[in-house]
């Protein structure tokens, strides 16, 4: 067991060594929209495996009995398996915000870190960090961390309940508030180890204030 628990530990070591190093770099740079969507189960890659997860997501505002729709979110994300244990997770989001009924802009949104998980699938820990990019964004301000706790329970071999939470935490923006979301996904599939479809609906609330946000969201993950 002890054993076990070093291996597993020097091979999880030089990742979140390079990735808080990162951190510690760009936090200073001139880097994030919220997406608060999760589109994955708590499962593990594999040593030496890719995951690729493309969705689409609509968010919506709620206060006081009106809800109007604010972005659409079209994603990418991208996971490769480091050792058995952990998985280091790219994410790139289009945004594209709306304004008003007419008008709208767009901003990029990179997101990346480790997942931490066991060899059963069911509980893991999520570490991205990322930033938002686009014209007139002031990248240094948009710096954040979301840690996640992911949860998967299986329904027979081909459904599965993924629901999770996290917190949405800036990093570089004075009087920011931390944000916390709780979403609800789904994994369907006629062969859970090949493709998975994954429809998901997520709040963000401040703790602080009225109102939330919400999304719809469907990512589609080619396990490869």
């Amino acid at each position: 067991m002890v054993k076990n628990s070093r291996e597993w530990f020097r091979t999880i070591l030089p990742f979140l060594v390079i990735t808080y190093l990162l951190f510690f770099v760009l936090v200073f740079l001139p880097g994030c929209a919220s997406v608060f969507s999760d589109l994955q189960s708590a499962k593990l890659v594999g040593k030496g495996k890719f995951e690729t997860t493309p969705s689409f997501s609509s968010v919506y505002f709620s206060s006081d009995g009106e809800t109007d729709h604010v972005q659409n979110h079209f994603g990418l994300q991208v996971a490769y398996g480091m050792g058995n244990n952990v998985d280091f997770r790219l994410r790139f989001e289009r945004i594209n915000v709306d304004i008003d009924g007419d008008e709208s802009f767009s901003v990029n949104v990179l997101g990346f870190g480790p997942k931490i998980g066991t060899e059963k699938g069911r509980v893991a820990l999520c570490l991205p960090i990322g930033f938002a990019f686009g014209d007139d964004v002031e990248v240094s301000e948009t710096w954040e961390f979301h840690p996640t706790l992911l949860f998967t329970l299986p329904i027979g071999n081909n459904f599965e309940f993924n629901p999770s939470a996290k917190a949405l935490i800036p990093l570089n923006r004075e009087g920011s508030d931390v944000l916390v979301a709780f979403n609800l996904g789904a994994g369907i599939s006629a062969n859970l180890k090949k493709w998975v479809i994954r429809p998901e609906l997520g709040f963000l609330f401040n703790p602080g204030e009225d109102g939330h946000y919400r999304h719809f969201s469907i990512g589609f993950t080619i396990y490869l």
